[in-house]
């Protein structure tokens, strides 16, 4: 069997190319993050995967030398950036690295909500500066958490979230597909995201970046939202209105927020989220885990879809690419 010519965009000497070593009996691997090498390189390229270990490449001008590619792949789960028009109009199949992060998004989930409602960063500073101080916390125990993105990620935040006592409503596109699901306690069409705002304590945020998410929550959203509500957002930044945020957490519109993802990152120091008490910042690494590695998780999905694509069988995790996910 001919060998299968792939591409990968990466630092040449990253060391999580290492994972791709058994991989060279069955392919030809060419690695490069320079964007004239990459264009010289594309119409040899079978396989392209894009793994998000450098500076961002015009990655539309190599699809256009990419006469013979037969798949991409991202590693990672957004694919937002990737997405241009010929290339969602192409039969050409796009797959990710969907649900490799799952419970550790969740995890930091649970951190974010248990953060807030047992006041964590008081305790941190009467530790600080040894006060001893008795005051009252939060249960998080029947609070309502409504999720805006219930996929993979979605669902595991919210099953943690279940474990801890919490009520799940989610908003879906589909909510036939949630009718037997036994932790959901409510689910919402897309037009009924107001009704449940209202309605609930946590926000968890795990949508995927498309012209329909972008800014879905903004001003209007807060407004509607509890005093007390928490929001976590381990999505996309731009799924939130981050000016509206501030505002909503400046004027105590909203009680707080925990946040893995920015528009803009990495978060300006101009930000006022930094120097905010009722925030918790992680710098979009609450899903970069040790042992086992984050990176390797990744990178064997890539992996065993390419021993799928030499077998001809089906490949997991093809992206729908008019949904945007």
């Amino acid at each position: 069997m001919p060998k299968t010519n792939l591409l990968v965009i990466a630092p040449p000497d990253h060391h999580g190319l290492r994972i791709l070593e058994p991989l060279c009996a069955l392919s030809d691997i060419s690695v490069s993050n320079d964007q004239a090498e990459l264009e010289r390189r594309a119409p040899q390229a079978e396989v392209i995967l894009v793994t998000g270990l450098c500076a961002p490449v015009d990655f539309p001008t190599i699809w256009r030398h990419a006469h013979s590619v037969r798949w991409i792949h991202s590693l990672s789960t957004g694919v937002e950036r990737l997405l241009f028009p010929n290339l969602i109009e192409s039969a050409i199949p796009l797959t990710n690295a969907r649900g490799v992060s799952k419970r550790a998004l969740a995890e930091f989930a649970v951190l974010g909500i248990l953060f807030h409602t047992k006041k964590v960063r008081r305790l941190i500073n009467n530790q600080r500066d040894r006060h001893w101080e008795h005051f009252q916390v939060n249960w998080a125990n029947k609070q309502v958490m409504g999720v805006l993105g219930y996929g993979e990620i979605g669902r595991e935040c919210a099953l943690l979230a279940k474990c801890l006592g919490l009520k799940i409503y989610a908003v879906r596109r589909t909510p036939s597909k949630s009718v037997e699901d036994p932790l959901l306690n409510r689910h919402f069409m897309p037009n009924q995201l107001h009704e449940m705002l209202s309605e609930i304590d946590v926000l968890l945020c795990a949508a995927p970046l498309t012209p329909e998410t972008h800014h879905m929550i903004s001003d209007a959203e807060f407004i509607l939202m509890k005093r007390t509500a928490i929001v976590v957002n381990v999505g996309r930044g731009p799924v939130i209105d981050e000016s509206a945020l501030i505002r909503a957490l400046q004027s105590k519109q909203i009680a707080a927020a925990s946040l893995d993802v920015f528009e803009h990152e990495p978060l300006p120091e101009s930000s006022p989220l930094w120097q905010m008490e009722n925030v918790l910042i992680s710098p979009h690494c609450t899903d970069q885990t040790d042992n086992p590695d984050w990176l390797e998780l990744s990178m064997q999905i890539f992996v065993e879809n390419f021993y799928r694509f030499q077998n001809g069988d089906p490949l997991e995790n093809v992206v729908d690419k008019r949904a945007g996910y």
